[in-house]
């Protein structure tokens, strides 16, 4: 089986208006995501982000987790919080990943906008059920991924289809849904 990782990009990132920024961490993100990749078996969730503070704040929320009171106070958060990694930007989760299995992950980006030569949740399975390179699921903050990134990645994951035309989901939510995807045929 090829190993899953997750990252989630705060940079380079769109803002409603089509500007590139960096968003802020949010304490909810880490929390949720980590406990996504312990539910999911995700080798890692990559939290990148180039802002020194955030990275201050990102490694005090795993530290409670892990070592302080949170610790004692819930364990299995303690288990998905030392899943959470931090990573300055794509490219060092990349080599992260290639440091701990010797092999460059494929990259899969997910975005909410509909595009021609998306992979299906249903191809992806499949690849992760081979014997395969390391996937790196690339998950967007703000108003998702830059060009810049989709043009980085080897395969864009088809969107999120809802009921009512409205497509615009917390990345909590879409991360949820799309690991549930990717690990059970439904």
């Amino acid at each position: 089986m090829a190993d899953l990782y997750l990252a989630l990009l705060h940079h380079p990132v769109y803002d409603k208006n089509g500007a590139i920024v960096t968003t802020a961490v949010t304490n909810m993100d880490v929390h949720d995501i980590g406990r996504l990749a312990r539910t999911f078996d995700v080798r890692a969730f990559y939290v990148a982000t180039p802002v020194p503070t955030l990275h201050r704040l990102v490694e005090r929320i795993i530290r409670h987790w892990e070592t302080g009171a949170g610790a004692v106070y819930n364990e299995t958060r303690k288990e998905a919080l030392a899943l959470v990694r931090l990573a300055h930007d794509l490219d060092a989760a990349i080599a992260d990943i290639e440091r701990e299995t010797g092999r460059l992950p494929k990259l899969v980006a997910t975005s909410a906008r509909e595009g021609a030569g998306r992979l299906s949740c249903a191809a992806l399975r499949r690849r992760l059920g081979a014997d395969g390179p390391p996937e790196l699921l690339v998950f967007g903050t703000g108003w998702g991924l830059t060009t810049e990134v989709l043009a980085r990645v080897d395969d864009v994951l088809e969107p999120i289809r809802g009921t009512s035309g409205y497509n615009h989901l917390s990345v909590r939510s879409a991360a949820a849904i799309i690991l549930d995807r990717l690990r059970h045929d439904r």
